[in-house]
């Protein structure tokens, strides 16, 4: 089914992973896909050979999401290849495990703005887009701990709890033109490596009840689901990807 036919899509984090899964479960919709990360070329250029494999348009941009210019440049650099944008889904993520009295307010401020800041960045400079678009829709990428807690990560927990806020509120700023979602994944196998190569405590002491730990292209079908003709009905929702590690 190729329900996304003309829609183009923004990944952010778009190299590998989760991201990866999702610009290419889009690209299989139909999407043309522009994929985003901070430095990974080599990432974003894989992932683009393989969304053009599915027949459709794949470009990359390489952009600190954290700088407001950067991201600006981002959105214009979609309106100069595709002239529109429909989908934006912001996934770029920083993670790490620090002790609380070891995070210094430099580290601290880094991880909330390339977990939060930058989600609320793309979607401001992206708004003339998305409102233009018929079916616009905005999906953030959350994380099980914004809802569990979890030992050393104060500081993630609390940007991806804010990911939470300001998906709801922006649900209710943009309504009824652009739907905005969070899908929150859990215990899912990634290839992990930059500045969190080691598997993240919490995963090590919760279980699923599937009895496995979940993979990319699941969560990716969630994303393709809330930006399709079928999820237009959906908007200011938390939507758990986990295998039921955690029920809210």
């Amino acid at each position: 089914m190729r329900e996304l036919e003309g829609r183009v899509a923004l990944v952010t984090g778009g190299a590998r992973n989760i991201g990866r899964a999702i610009a290419l479960d889009l690209a299989e919709g139909g999407a043309n896909v522009m994929l985003a990360a901070r430095a990974d070329r080599e990432g974003l250029e894989e992932t683009a050979k393989l969304a053009r494999e599915k027949g459709v348009r794949a470009e990359i941009v390489t952009a600190d999401l954290t700088d407001p210019a950067a991201v600006r440049g981002m959105i214009e650099a979609v309106q100069k290849a595709f002239g529109r944008l429909d989908i934006l889904v912001n996934n770029a993520a920083l993670r790490g495990e620090t002790k609380i009295a070891d995070i210094t307010i430099e580290e601290w401020r880094k991880v909330l703005a390339v977990n939060l800041d930058a989600a609320f960045l793309a979607t401001q400079a992206a708004l003339p887009l998305l409102q233009a678009s018929d079916a616009g829709a905005v999906i953030n990428i959350g994380g099980l701990t914004a809802y569990t807690g979890a030992k050393n990560r104060p500081h993630v927990v609390a940007a991806k709890a804010g990911l939470d806020g300001l998906t709801k509120a922006l649900a209710q700023d943009l309504a009824p033109v652009v739907t905005v979602n969070l899908v929150s994944p859990g215990l899912i196998e990634t290839i992990r490596g930059g500045s969190s190569p080691i598997e993240p405590d919490h995963h090590k002491k919760h279980t699923t009840l599937m009895g496995r730990r979940g993979r990319p292209e699941e969560v990716a079908s969630m994303v393709r689901h809330l930006a399709g003709p079928n999820g237009r009905y959906i908007t200011g929702q938390t939507i758990h990807v986990n295998g039921g590690v955690y029920l809210p």
